[in-house]
């Protein structure tokens, strides 16, 4: 099959690699129809993640149609259209069964680096390193699909692919900043990050009651489309004191809840020393999230790009007395809900979808992505001309 590979080169192609097949019994495979970029790719491609090797297959973002599936798979059918969960969980583990698949125990391909990175070992997800316990990816035809049962969720008719897709991985991240950040009616909800993610954690803030919802970013398109399709104010921060404008906009207080889904990495390091030790400093975004709180407020962090920095201001953790939480998606928890709402017409994502390519112009919508991401929210990948179900290859 195709796929979007990682070269020796240091470059992203199109390469012909071996079809997934079923290793276990909860397996299926997934012909994919869509599959999207993400801001964590980004950080991945440039090095600030465990290292990529050639032939690593990226995406994580994806939905298509079932093709095989094992013999324990229960809920889905060959034909039926699944999105597929970012995050590869057991649904059985201590964590799964407590609602925190993104802390699962058993959805990793390599528990040991999880825990020699963080202490402990975590969910899987697509398209990441086998190092860092990932999966090949979504950028190819066909992916295989492990604990099919707990990861995979049937589309509504009613629902488009390029709404769908989003349920894959942004949609329940949003909705858990928003969730987990406790939101509650009457709140005043500050996000950083006009991105897919950031919009969506505005819009769900929205949904759960907010009062007022502010998105902060750089970019005037991406603030544009916030304003167009989330009902929420901006604030550009090129030409704005971001906190003496929050303070103004929440009665001097400081917003409630404070998001940051920037979704980039930890600043460049300043000094040689820094650059020798790989020290980095916190993202500015979550910085200025922790100094914009009120009192007694919640900080939730989505952006997983950093793995370990410096100048976090603990200070003002402790004595504005701040509730600082992050996590991995927990999507078993959120993409049945999502869904549902989306097939009611309250939660619309398709606009998310800027820009899309066929599979083998993937290195080229990669490049787009990143490099105009003004004008390229997320760039959708279809592997296939026809969404029908056909014969694997050599069958």
């Amino acid at each position: 099959m195709r796929a979007l590979c990682w070269t020796s080169g240091g470059e992203l192609a199109v390469r012909q690699v071996p079809d997934p097949e079923l290793r276990n019994d909860q397996d299926m495979i997934v012909r994919v129809r869509r599959s999207a970029t993400c801001g964590d790719d980004l950080s991945l491609l440039a090095g600030r993640a465990p290292g990529l090797s050639p032939g690593d297959v990226l995406g994580h973002e994806f939905l298509g149609d079932v093709l095989e599936v094992g013999p324990a798979v229960r809920r889905h059918r060959v034909g039926d259209r699944v999105v597929v969960c970012a995050s590869v969980a057991c649904g059985a583990c201590w964590y799964c069964r407590r609602g925190l698949p993104g802390c699962c125990d058993n959805g990793s391909t390599e528990p040991a680096a999880g825990e020699a990175e963080w202490g402990h070992p975590v969910a899987g997800c697509f398209g990441q390193p086998r190092a860092a316990g990932g999966f090949a990816g979504s950028h190819a035809e066909y992916v295989r699909v492990p604990y099919a049962d707990v990861g995979a969720f049937t589309v509504p008719e009613s629902v488009g692919d390029d709404r769908a897709l989003f349920a894959s991985d942004a949609a329940p991240a949003g909705w858990m900043g928003a969730d987990l950040g406790a939101v509650r009616p009457g709140d005043v909800v500050a996000v950083w990050g006009a991105g897919a993610v950031g919009q969506l954690t505005a819009r769900a803030a929205g949904l759960l009651g907010a009062d007022r919802v502010v998105v902060v970013d750089r970019h005037p398109g991406r603030l544009l489309m916030a304003r167009q399709h989330t009902g929420a104010e901006t604030l550009d921060l090129r030409h704005t004191d971001v906190l003496a404008e929050l303070r103004e906009l929440s009665g001097g207080r400081g917003p409630d809840v404070c998001v940051e889904a920037v979704g980039g990495a930890a600043e460049e390091p300043r000094s040689l020393a820094d650059r020798f030790t790989g020290r980095r400093r916190a993202p500015e975004a979550l910085r200025e999230a922790v100094h914009a709180c009120r009192k007694g407020g919640t900080v939730f962090v989505l952006n997983g790009g950093a793995r370990v920095v410096d100048a976090f201001p603990t200070g003002a953790v402790v004595h504005k007395g701040l509730t600082v939480r992050g996590a991995r998606q927990h999507g078993r928890r959120y993409v049945p809900m999502l869904l549902d709402r989306m097939a009611r017409d309250e939660l619309r994502t398709e606009h998310l979808a800027t820009h899309h390519f066929p599979l083998e112009r993937a290195a080229q919508g990669y490049a787009l992505f990143r490099d105009h991401p003004d004008d390229c929210l997320r760039a959708v990948f279809t592997p296939h001309e026809s969404p029908s179900i056909d014969v694997r290859p050599g069958e």
